[in-house]
């Protein structure tokens, strides 16, 4: 059985505006909160490690809760996770993990350095639209690329800058925007908007001198071919292809939906589809 090498737990892909959720970069930000999107995807198979994909957080949620998600509300649960997975540690994972794994559907998370620390976001909305879910698992085309090395550190070089940062928080509502909206050109910018973010604030992502893969290479020729495309994660791991056009080699997804969200939902506004959670869960 599949289930037993890939787990009951889902995976998240982490689209654009990543590392806002981080508070070093997220203090930075002149005019907050930045924001990034996540999708809680289905464990249809195994995902690498030190691929981007939250493996080690749901290594964590799996100590905590065996292989399926308590019925209890999302943020508590994402406090609940943070907490368990960061103890002790120097360099804590960002609360984005957290969110895509505990969240259903694909979920904007809102980040201000002002409200708690910037490690939890200001604001989650999540739809778990089946209109929208089947569009993005349409146009979302995965290509494994590397895993990162264990010995690999994307921080030691930062050149962290407020126009930057302003650009990447931008990028993540940017990336949901296009996905509420199924734009597939916006979609395409958000992630090389945050793309270009990473190498200018963060370059050990994307260039490193542990790394074997040409990740700029690889990056601009799907750029060029199909308009867009995002890492997983820094050092590589996975390349998310934003086309409606084959790409050889890929696979796609299925968005994670709750028992009884399936159904089609009435065309509208975001209002219309989605779920909004404030700091606390406050809604």
């Amino acid at each position: 059985m599949v289930s037993s090498v890939a787990g009951g737990l889902p995976y998240r892909l982490a689209l654009a505006g990543g590392w806002i959720d981080q508070p070093f970069v997220s203090r930075f930000d002149p005019a907050p909160p930045g924001s990034m999107t996540v999708v809680s995807v289905e464990p249809d198979f195994r995902f690498m490690d030190r691929s981007g994909m939250a493996t080690s957080t749901r290594k964590a949620a799996a100590k905590l809760w065996g292989q399926q998600l308590p019925d209890r509300s999302p943020d508590a649960l994402v406090r609940e996770l943070y907490a368990a997975e960061n103890a002790g540690r120097a360099e804590p994972s960002g609360a984005q993990d957290m969110v895509g794994i505990c969240y259903p559907g694909v979920s904007r998370m809102d980040f201000d350095a002002a409200v708690d620390g910037g490690v939890f976001p200001v604001r989650v909305e999540t739809t778990e639209d089946s209109d929208i879910a089947a569009w993005l698992e349409r146009v979302i085309r995965i290509l494994p690329v590397a895993q990162r090395p264990a010995d690999y550190n994307p921080l030691e070089t930062r050149r962290i800058e407020a126009s930057w940062v302003r650009r990447l928080g931008r990028s993540g509502r940017d990336c949901w925007d296009a996905i509420v909206s199924r734009d597939l050109a916006g979609l395409a910018g958000s992630f090389n908007e945050t793309m270009e973010a990473w190498a200018a604030m963060l370059p050990g992502t994307v260039r490193h001198h542990s790394l074997d893969a040409d990740l700029e290479g690889i990056i601009a020729a799907y750029r060029a071919e199909y308009g867009g495309a995002l890492y997983s994660g820094c050092g590589g791991g996975y390349l998310f292809v934003p086309t409606e056009r084959p790409v050889p080699g890929s696979f796609g997804i299925r968005v994670r939906r709750r028992a009884g969200r399936t159904a089609d939902h009435p065309a509208g506004t975001p209002a219309d589809h989605t779920e909004v959670r404030t700091a606390g869960g406050r809604r």
